[in-house]
């Protein structure tokens, strides 16, 4: 085997300062996990020297990544439809957690922490939020595949099984941490689930399939060369759905 890297990947891996975050929302349900996280031998000089020489890198902006009712990941104010079996890279230093209020389509408040930190403390939610505070998680992604390589995206979510896949997410960067701590960087590809609800019918949540762990610098030890397929014929542009 040998070693290959993914471009670029280290301009997005930003945010927050070490540790690598652990969602601890169910103590109960992973407390086993926090402890062999908290144990694991990490190198923590060469990731912030790592993280420390973005400092100087040009701002890039950044997306919404969401899961729309139909099951669809989009993003973007129009609402762009995914590429199909993309990878995205997770940057494992950006996972935050908090509450935000919702009015009729617009965020009346946002109070957000990195998960390093206790949640952030707020005061009565707006007279106008439909369901008050309401608690939600995020991460930051890259694109690194398709056409929307190099794609900036803000993945964050108050639903019951999106608040669970980032957990779940979490999970898997700290057992990784304590196998390999020197690729705790999951490249990934957007599912999909779902369930029936008695009144809501079909309801879809997020899956993330890691699909494999690179290093800080994008590197990972590459099998054997598949055999090449044959380039699609280039298809029409995706459509935007609906919001």
């Amino acid at each position: 085997s040998h070693r290959r890297a993914i471009p670029g990947l280290r301009r997005c891996l930003s945010g927050s300062s070490w540790p690598l975050p652990f969602l601890n929302w169910s103590k109960e349900t992973i407390m086993s996990n926090l402890v062999k996280f908290s144990g694991a031998n990490l190198p923590v000089a060469t990731l912030s020297t790592a993280l420390r020489t973005l400092e100087s890198a040009a701002p890039m902006q950044t997306v919404i990544l969401k899961m729309d009712k139909t099951g669809h990941w989009v993003f973007g104010a129009d609402q762009t439809e995914v590429e199909p079996d993309t990878t995205w890279a997770v940057n494992p230093f950006s996972f935050v957690h908090g509450f935000i209020a919702w009015g009729e389509g617009e965020v009346l408040g946002e109070k957000m922490a990195p998960v390093t930190q206790p949640l952030p403390e707020v005061d009565a939610a707006p007279p106008n939020a439909k369901r008050g505070w309401e608690m939600q998680v995020g991460m930051s992604v890259k694109c690194l595949t398709g056409e929307d390589e190099g794609l900036e995206a803000r993945y964050s979510t108050t639903s019951v099984g999106g608040k669970r896949a980032v957990q779940q997410l979490a999970i898997a960067i700290a057992t990784q941490v304590e196998k390999d701590p020197s690729k705790p960087v999951p490249i990934i590809k957007l599912g999909k689930d779902f369930y029936t609800h008695k009144s809501y019918g079909r309801v879809y949540t997020p899956v993330f399939q890691v699909v494999e762990w690179v290093s800080m610098d994008g590197e990972a030890e590459a099998e054997a060369e598949a055999a090449p397929a044959a380039e699609a014929e280039e298809g029409p542009r995706r459509r935007r759905r609906a919001a």
